[in-house]
């Protein structure tokens, strides 16, 4: 029996992100609720995105950690600049959100936003309404939940009316809480929701902040998990538009109270949308360096993950064991979970036809080939049968691995592929060696 060898000693997961005592009773910036590269103030009533990099692009998005379906209420919300190479880049959207709604203010159901460019916007549908604000401008957020039947949405600039900007109807919400919600791109902001001493700015007549409200007048919004061993990770594994990233979107809208964070560059490439429209339709530089801008976001968001209690998809091919245990590793702790998508050829193909048409992207038929090899890496080479069976009378003897290059059997990579996937997943989560070899079981 071939003894396992095991590797060299493998770094340490990184250090869980201390979470500082708060009074979870208060009206604050969302530690969980937001996000992962929007950076929360200490004191929880403020923040701003990360800057670096391709995040100059990216807009980010917070909510507070209480709602409300009563009464007249409101809060501020004071704008500052950061720098940033993009042009045109600091923009601002303020608004109220369902707790169930993702980051991206005013570009979903129940999800309103009245932005810096003096234009507001739902399900991302966007019009003219009320003037354009920036560095310096006070802007307050009024849910006025006493106007009938409808609940009436409005803002004020530096104390000046904007006018009604939304009518929610009460039955459609149900009886659903809307939360204070902000989406940055470059910008800082600090909330007022009544922990000053005076507000920012003259309260309009019979309108109160939303911190002096009762507590029993108050929704709390999810709250995350307690520990790491409460956090999924789930790895996608696959062949470009095998439908990983589809999968994981349906995965994440069927069990909202997960608040699934995914991490991709389809993710990525959402969050730079301009208008509600995707970042391509609009981006006039090289788009292959937007990618790869992309890219590195994307791997400094799964090092700050790792350090969140979370749950998150992982939407990449990861076809290589190399790469499977190099980015579980430090995800340590939390509960780790391959999901293999293998579609037959023909679907894939036809797949890869319609990601080209819809998203202009398009892999290389060698790169593919070459994907398909490190679905099993060194150790999970597809083996065939050479025709003799053992003592028990069963197809193992000996194998040899099939070539891959010129294989176009759908269930080469279909079957036996998987096997030797969920085989590589199977010791990145017992241990970081190789167990015994055992051949795979012959299809008859």
């Amino acid at each position: 029996v071939p003894v396992p060898v095991p590797r060299g000693r493998s770094p340490q997961p990184p250090a869980e992100e201390e979470e500082e005592d708060f009074d979870d009773s208060l009206v604050a910036v969302d530690t969980y609720n937001c996000d992962l590269h929007f950076k929360v103030a200490r004191d929880r009533y403020g923040g701003h995105p990360l800057t670096i990099e391709g995040f100059a692009y990216l807009w980010s998005g917070a909510r507070a950690t209480y709602g409300v379906r009563q009464g007249r209420v409101m809060e501020e919300i004071s704008v500052q600049h950061l720098p940033s190479s993009e042009p045109d880049p600091h923009v601002v959207r303020v608004g109220w959100s369902l707790d169930s709604c993702s980051t991206q203010l005013g570009e979903e159901p129940f999800s309103y936003g009245y932005g810096g460019t003096g234009r507001k916007s739902t399900d991302a549908k966007f019009q003219s309404y009320g003037e354009t604000f920036g560095e310096s401008d006070v802007i307050a957020c009024l849910a006025d939940f006493e106007a009938g039947e409808e609940v009436e949405l409005s803002f004020l600039k530096n104390g000046r009316w904007q006018g009604v900007a939304f009518r929610v109807r009460k039955d459609a919400l149900a009886g659903r809480p809307l939360f204070p919600h902000v989406l940055v791109k470059n910008c800082a902001v600090e909330f007022n929701f009544g922990q000053r001493p005076e507000p920012l700015r003259p309260l309009p007549p019979g309108f109160t902040l939303i911190q002096h409200l009762p507590l029993g007048q108050r929704l709390r919004g999810t709250r995350g998990p307690s520990s790491k061993a409460e956090c999924e990770m789930l790895m996608m594994v696959g062949l470009p538009a095998a439908g990983k990233t589809t999968w994981a979107v349906k995965h994440a809208a069927a069990n909202p109270g997960k608040k699934y964070n995914i991490l991709g560059t389809n993710a990525i490439m959402d969050k730079m949308r301009v208008m509600g429209l995707r970042r391509q339709r609009n981006y006039a530089g090289r788009w292959d360096v937007l990618i790869q801008q992309a890219t590195q976001c994307l791997n400094r968001l799964i090092q700050i993950a790792a350090r969140k209690r979370r749950n998150y998809i992982l939407d990449q091919t990861n076809v290589y064991g190399s790469a499977q245990r190099r980015k579980m590793r430090p995800f340590q702790g939390f509960q780790r979970k391959a999901i293999v998508i293998c579609p037959t050829d023909q679907e894939l193909r036809e797949r890869t036809v319609r990601r080209t048409d819809e998203e202009g992207k398009d892999v290389p038929d060698h790169a593919v080939l070459e994907m398909k090899g490190g679905l099993w890496g060194e150790k999970q080479a597809f083996r065939e049968k050479r025709g003799k069976r053992g003592e028990n009378g069963d197809k193992t003897g000996s194998w040899r691995p099939c070539s891959l290059w010129s294989c176009s059997r759908s269930w080469c990579w279909g079957f036996s592929g998987v096997l030797g996937i969920l085989r590589s997943f199977r010791d990145v989560l017992l241990g970081d060696f190789w167990g015994p070899q055992v051949p795979y079981p012959v299809i008859p």
